[in-house]
């Protein structure tokens, strides 16, 4: 009871502050008092209310309100772009590097067939050398038989000897004919090694081995890339770097020296 009492007490109270001043005697004692004035006319206040809700701000605070709005729109669009950007340019990158390999791989496939390709060429062309530069020397033996026979013994008579025959003088003329009368059996024995080194060297040829002389010709310059110079020596009406004689042919196999021609070189000075 007492509390219901002080609350309608203060309700009372706050009541006669809110309305005009009044005289009211305080039920606690016998004095009285007057409710406190407000020191602003009623007017100003209201004016000032007017002013702090004024339509300007009303119609500004929407425009304010939307411009956030679309910022924050343009944020979350961006925001959701960044990731699809990145995993495009990722996407791009990986195409880039993809390609790139692939375009080195296509060439080190064509390097290795074309590297292939001449190593086989190679194989081919020159996997007899061997068997060649061991067969060398039998050839060489047979050159060297078939050039130690004289014409002579061929029956073969130079121009020199046949001025001779033509003397007047019968004994002379009798004895050439007896020397120059050539031997059955060496002449066949000639020329079957002759027929034997021709069909040699023919087949050889066809598998590329083929054999040069520098003398052939009437001789020329030596040339230390086909030749090998084993001695040199004076010898009138010949330039220094002359060939003039050939102690043993070279052999070429395919355009590649197989082995280098042995010869005499002039050097005058």
């Amino acid at each position: 009871m007492l509390r219901k009492q002080l609350l309608r007490q203060v309700r009372t109270v706050s009541e006669s502050l809110s309305a005009s001043p009044q005289i009211r005697r305080s039920p606690f004692s016998s004095a009285t008092f007057l409710a406190p004035r407000t020191s602003r006319p009623a007017y100003v206040s209201s004016r000032i209310g007017q002013r702090w809700q004024s339509t300007e701000a009303q119609q500004q605070k929407p425009a304010t309100e939307a411009a956030p709005s679309s910022e924050e729109a343009k944020a979350a669009e961006e925001a959701k772009q960044d990731p699809l950007k990145e995993e495009l340019e990722k996407a791009k990158k990986e195409v880039i590097d993809l390609k790139d390999k692939y375009l080195r791989s296509v060439a080190d496939y064509r390097n290795l067939q074309e590297r292939t390709r001449r190593d086989m060429e190679s194989a081919r062309q020159f996997a007899i050398q061997r068997f060649a530069s061991d067969l060398l020397d039998s050839i060489d033996n047979l050159d060297r038989a078939l050039s130690s026979v004289p014409q002579a013994a061929l029956g073969i008579t130079s121009a020199s000897t046949t001025s001779n025959t033509s003397s007047s003088d019968p004994n002379v003329a009798a004895s050439a004919e007896s020397t120059s009368e050539p031997n059955k059996d060496l002449v066949n024995l000639f020329s079957g090694l002759k027929m034997t080194e021709d069909i040699l060297m023919s087949t050889l040829k066809k598998h590329g081995l083929e054999r040069f002389d520098p003398m052939e010709g009437g001789g020329r310059k030596f040339d230390p890339n086909t030749d090998e110079a084993t001695f040199f020596t004076k010898v009138e009406g010949k330039e220094d770097g002359d060939v003039f004689y050939t102690q043993s042919k070279g052999y070429r196999l395919n355009g590649r020296v197989v082995r280098a021609a042995k010869v005499g070189v002039v050097k005058n000075s």
